[in-house]
């Protein structure tokens, strides 16, 4: 699903939210194997950049594309979105719910989420109601998605929140290997995720 000519281009766009200017003028692109991190003080409109290339919020102007990719699919269909929230359904186990977003996303029938429930090491916790995970094993289920399902481009809103030393170190090999298969990352942070020297996109609309 991806290649050397993949490439995220988000050129002028705009977002407005309640009648405010979250952001406007942001230009950037983004090609294979390359991560980009969004900095900046709260509500200068990382995350909210982060919703509109993932299709969840509307751009009040500009234009994003993803080329390299398949063509009749759209720039959300072919991205992970990873927000604040995990999205786990507490009264369904581990395995139902990677089951349930691996489907979702659109992995085969017959595809095997065990892989990735062992890569963030809750194999042993896939028949425990996701009602018991600590906040740090939520977060790993929800990394668990990105792997069951492989899409290009990975959408990540401080995708080291509640994770401990060892998780987050683990979280950046999957990333590191995300890239290194042609994959592109967008990841809004305050702090290191354990990329080596990624590109920086510092964001400045107050609010």
């Amino acid at each position: 699903m991806t290649s050397d000519s993949t490439r995220l281009v988000c050129e002028n766009l705009a977002c407005e939210r309640g009648g405010r200017l979250v952001f406007s003028g942001i230009n950037f692109a983004v090609k294979a194997g390359e991560a980009l991190i969004l900095t900046g003080r709260n509500g200068a409109g990382k995350s909210t950049l982060l919703r509109v290339v993932a299709g969840l919020l509307r751009a009040s102007a500009g234009r994003i594309k993803l080329t390299g990719g398949i063509d009749e699919m759209g720039t959300a269909e072919q991205a992970h979105y990873q927000g604040h929230l995990d999205a786990i359904k507490p009264s369904l186990t581990v395995a139902e719910n990677l089951q349930f977003w691996a489907r979702f996303l659109g992995a085969p029938a017959d595809a095997s989420i065990e892989p990735a429930l062992e890569a963030v090491d809750l194999a042993a916790l896939a028949d425990l109601p996701a009602a018991y995970l600590s906040a740090g094993q939520k977060r790993r289920l929800s990394i668990a998605r990105l792997l069951a399902v492989k899409r290009p481009l990975w959408l990540l809103d401080e995708p080291t929140s509640a994770l401990d030393t060892q998780s987050q170190g683990r979280l950046a090999a999957f990333m590191r290997q995300h890239l290194a298969g042609g994959g592109l990352i967008l990841a809004a942070t305050h702090g290191p995720i354990g990329l080596d020297a990624p590109r920086e996109l510092k964001m400045g609309a107050a609010g």
